[in-house]
C-alpha cells in the first residue's frame, strides 16, 4: 500500500536559532533591496530557522513576544513555507515546520515565473478567527499591516545575510488557499520569495 502524504512528509525540527551576528542595522538598511533573480539552490536548515525567527519568531520567551508587532497582540499572521517538496507552517513556539501539504507549490504562490525558481517562498496568511471584535475593514487593514512588518524583517535579514528576496501581492489567492488547505476564515495576504542571488554562484 502506498504511503499517505502525511506519512511521506514529517514535521521538521529546525536548528537552534542564531540570535547574534549579522550586519549592523544601518548597514542592512543600506543594502535592503528587491531581487527577482534566484540561483535555485536550496537554503540550509540553519538559514531557514534564522530567517523565520527574524520574520516573526519569539524574541521574549517570558511572554511569547515576537520580532514584529501585531495588532492587539492577536498574532494573527501565520507564516507558511513553500519548499520544493511540500508546504509547511512555521511554529515559532516549537521552532518547527509543521507539514501542511505535499507537492511543489512554489509556482502557485505568485503569478510571476521567478516564484517557481526561488528555493523558498513565504506565504503570509491572516487567521481572521484570531481577530475577535474587529470589523471586516479592520481585519483587512490590520492583517496587511502585520504582514508588512514581518516582510520588512525578512528583507532586513536577507540584506544582512546576502540573500535575495522580493515581496509579492500578485497571487491567485483562491487556488493557493485550496492547495494549502486553508479554512474559509484564513486569508492569503502576501507572499515573499527568498533565495541566493544569481551572481552569488
Amino acid at each position: 500500500m502506498e504511503a499517505s502524504a502525511q506519512e511521506r512528509h514529517a514535521n521538521i525540527q529546525l536548528p537552534y536559532v542564531k540570535r547574534a551576528g549579522g550586519l549592523p542595522l544601518r548597514d542592512a538598511l543600506s543594502r535592503r533591496a528587491s531581487c527577482r533573480d534566484f540561483d535555485g539552490h536550496p537554503l540550509e536548515a540553519q538559514t531557514i530557522a534564522d530567517l523565520l525567527w527574524a520574520g516573526f519568531g519569539i524574541n521574549r520567551p517570558e511572554d511569547g513576544g515576537r520580532t514584529a508587532p501585531s495588532a492587539r497582540d492577536w498574532r494573527a499572521i501565520d507564516l507558511y513555507v513553500a519548499l520544493t517538496d511540500a508546504v509547511y507552517r512555521y511554529d515559532p513556539t516549537l521552532n518547527r515546520l509543521d507539514f501542511v501539504a505535499a507537492g511543489d507549490l512554489r509556482a502557485a504562490t505568485g503569478v510571476q515565473t521567478f516564484a517557481a525558481e526561488a528555493p523558498l517562498n513565504l506565504v503570509y496568511v491572516a487567521d481572521y478567527a484570531k481577530m475577535q471584535g474587529a470589523s471586516a475593514e479592520q481585519r483587512d487593514t490590520f492583517a496587511a499591516a502585520d504582514a508588512g512588518f514581518i516582510a520588512q524583517n525578512v528583507y532586513l535579514f536577507c540584506a544582512a545575510e546576502g540573500l535575495a528576496t522580493v515581496v509579492r501581492a500578485l497571487i491567485e489567492r483562491g487556488p493557493l488557499a485550496k492547495a494549502m488547505r486553508l479554512r474559509p476564515d484564513q486569508h492569503v495576504v502576501l507572499a515573499q520569495s527568498v533565495g541566493r542571488p544569481v551572481q552569488a554562484r
